[in-house]
């Protein structure tokens, strides 16, 4: 007796928990509902076609299809990691992205910097100056700078002209594409990545700056010990995206600001498979490439996100 009645209470909170979620579910069916357009979205459009990272492990051949191709296992992974160009690859991929992250606190000191602004009128000006060029297509941005940075007619070099200064050819000199390619992008996103560090500062609360003002803070350190930690959880995740998104360099960008001689400097992981993959038809080893970038990616979003979680108990999960 003894026995059956633990099973029965074994199986009465087995079910019990079960019981409730679906309870929930049912109660806020009408939210469940309006997840599934987007659940069926993303599993057709980007897990259901998981299934072809398969190919990197096999010689694709597409009149015997993914599963009919024969396995070669890691092969296609030694040849990239053997190729003399890995290291070039690999190195420009990663200094593009370090340059890219160096300048992640710029879009938090123009918040904050905005923030300050007392003049509503000023602000306004401001912020519409900083968004615009956000509403720029990549091709729209690549031909402005051909031509501002154009030896000739560009007006860069217009302007360098008038202090005596040689033209410089920009987009054919290896050293400058880096530079180039990452400024541009924080003078295109600056205003729009500011904007959720804006959001954050309009929910401080205004006592405590009166608060720190009557104690006699100056506005540094209010910035400084209000602002700062207000926005602080913001930071961290925006910052673990993007680590996450650390090897995931702009194709387009980097593909129309290309050419044959700024190519030691330009050609990243992203381009090679392109190249590799839909010029070449080596689809199989294109796809081991942009796999091993991908496992790169999310080992980065894994082990960051880690750290934030230890440091600052914020974090994406």
């Amino acid at each position: 007796m003894a026995t059956k009645a633990g099973t029965e209470i074994e199986t009465i909170v087995s079910v019990k928990p079960s019981a409730k979620v679906w309870k929930k579910m049912k109660k806020k069916w009408r939210l469940y509902a309006m997840m599934v357009p987007a659940i069926v979205f993303f599993a057709i459009f980007n897990y259901y076609p998981m299934y072809g990272v398969i190919i990197a492990f096999k010689e694709y051949s597409a009149s015997a299809g993914i599963l009919g191709s024969p396995w070669v296992g890691f092969d296609h992974f030694e040849r990239f990691f053997n190729a003399y160009y890995f290291w070039d690859i690999l190195s420009n991929t990663l200094l593009i992205s370090a340059y890219q992250l160096a300048m992640f606190p710029v879009p938090i000191i123009v918040a904050l910097s905005m923030n300050e602004i007392k003049s509503s009128m000023f602000k306004r000006f401001t912020q519409t100056i900083t968004y615009a060029p956000h509403f720029i297509s990549v091709v729209v941005m690549t031909g402005m700078l051909v031509a501002f940075l154009s030896p000739s007619t560009g007006i860069v070099n217009n302007f360098l002209g008038l202090f005596g200064m040689e033209p410089i050819a920009f987009l054919a000199e290896p050293g400058w594409f880096k530079t180039i390619f990452v400024q541009s992008g924080v003078w295109q996103n600056l205003g729009w990545s500011a904007i959720i560090y804006l959001a954050a500062l309009a929910g401080v609360n205004p006592e405590l700056h009166e608060a720190a003002t009557v104690d006699g803070a100056t506005r540094f350190q209010r910035i400084l010990h209000i602002n700062i930690p207000a926005v602080l959880p913001v930071i961290v995740i925006l910052l673990i995206l993007e680590v996450g998104n650390l090897m995931a360099i702009a194709f387009e960008k980097v593909y129309l600001l290309q050419n044959p001689l700024n190519m030691e400097a330009s050609d990243v992981i992203q381009t090679f498979v392109y190249r590799s993959g839909l010029l070449e038809g080596q689809y199989s080893f294109s796809a081991a490439v942009g796999l091993f970038n991908s496992l790169i990616s999310l080992t980065l979003l894994v082990t960051v996100n880690y750290i934030a979680k230890k440091t600052t108990n914020n974090s994406l999960w």
